[in-house]
């Protein structure tokens, strides 16, 4: 006698299983066109999982490190990880946040998505809201919920610039934080300092207002992903009640190894008890500390990536074809993301009609914005160069 998945498995898993992650779903069909008819007969641009290889100086690292076997190398460690590479990463934070920050404000991660879910834990209560401009990635709602909070989504300007006035409409006394993630996935936008100026002002105001600290939470794992005449703005530097959470997944191209930090300003509000309910989190979640061997090899290579010219090119090759086809788009400054309009209103109707074409996209209603896709060029280039008649059939077909 079986029992029905209903009584096994918890209801809200079950409803979060039913509308999780568009980018696995289509990524999953992949598989099976792939299958079908070939891989080479497929274009993949689902999932945001980076194809360059990592630096030549991460893999000789790699090796050394590898070889270590001084006593106590894999041992237990303090959950905010070794000492040495956090002092190496405030160093370096301290640069290009032109703030200065020490190795007791920086936290090692499992990732930016251990670093959101201990910065979650850390500073919600029950049903404490979380803003977040859209478009956003999908994981962020998730994350929330799993510490009885609530992501309330606001929209941003048609060119995914920040809509002040929406953010402004959203806060209210049960707003904890604002989350920020730039360059942004899935636009590929990159806030201005200008907008995080006005940000930072209006977070101070409503804090003021409703009696308790506001923070901005800024998830930056393509902080380094920055394409030729842009710039990420210092985001610590606005605003003191800020956390800044990344990883080297994408611009080491190591995202299997889940390795990232958290940083806090050093004046923000409650530093000591934050700083320890952030380090008691990263235990209490299971990650006890970031994995070992990563930060012994990050904290020699940190300051290397890998070849951003090469998603330059890309991004420059599927702009021209998207752009001959009669897309209409915002131009990505980081990231390797497009996120065009729809030619239809239906954006999950659309992605099907694409993937008739064996173009594999994911509908911008997975990422809070309908009536968009979204394109992840991290892909050869022989694979955007051949997507090309198909882009151009799928906006026939729609046009139709």
């Amino acid at each position: 006698m079986s029992l029905s998945s209903t009584n096994t498995v918890a209801k809200k898993m079950l409803d979060f299983m039913e509308s999780a992650s568009w980018i696995r779903k289509m990524f999953e069909e992949g598989a099976v066109l792939k299958a079908k008819f070939g891989a080479d007969k497929v274009f993949d641009f689902s999932l945001g999982n980076p194809d360059l290889p990592p630096p030549v100086s991460f893999q000789k690292i790699l090796e050394t490190v590898v070889a270590d076997q001084s006593p106590g190398v894999h041992s237990y460690m303090p959950n905010a990880g070794l000492l040495d590479v956090r002092s190496r990463i405030a160093a370096q934070v301290s640069i290009d946040q032109q703030v200065y920050l020490g190795a007791e404000e920086i936290i090692m991660t499992c990732g930016a998505a251990g670093g959101l879910n201990i910065i979650f834990k850390s500073l919600l209560n029950p049903n404490e809201e979380i803003i977040v401009p859209t478009p956003y990635f999908v994981e962020y709602g998730f994350y929330a919920d799993n510490h009885n909070g609530k992501l309330v989504p606001v929209k941003s300007n048609p060119d995914f610039s920040l809509d002040i006035e929406a953010i402004e409409n959203g806060l209210n006394n049960k707003t904890k934080a604002i989350l920020l993630n730039s360059p942004n996935n899935p636009s590929g936008i990159i806030y201005s300092k200008q907008e995080l100026e006005v940000v930072a002002k209006l977070l101070a105001r409503a804090s003021d207002y409703f009696g308790h600290p506001i923070f901005l939470i800024s998830d930056e794992p393509y902080r380094r992903l920055v394409f030729t005449g842009s710039f990420v703005p210092p985001i610590l530097k606005f605003y003191p009640n800020t956390i800044l959470t990344t990883s080297f997944s994408k611009d080491l191209s190591i995202p299997g190894e889940r390795i990232g930090y958290v940083a806090v300003h050093p004046e923000i509000s409650h530093k000591t008890p934050l700083l320890g309910a952030l380090t008691l989190a990263n235990r209490i979640l299971g990650f006890v500390n970031a994995p070992a061997l990563m930060q012994r090899i990050i904290g020699k290579v940190f300051d290397a990536k890998v070849d951003i010219e090469v998603y330059q090119r890309r991004r420059d090759l599927l702009a021209k074809i998207l752009k001959e086809a009669g897309y209409t788009f915002t131009m990505p400054q980081g990231a390797f993301y497009f996120f065009p309009r729809t030619p239809i209103p239906d954006d999950i109707k659309f992605v099907r009609i694409l993937q008739k074409e064996r173009i594999l996209t994911v509908p911008g209603s997975g990422f809070g914005a309908p009536g968009h896709f979204r394109i992840a060029f991290c892909v050869d280039d022989e694979v955007i160069e051949r997507s090309r008649k198909g882009f151009i059939r799928a906006m026939e077909m729609a046009k139709k």
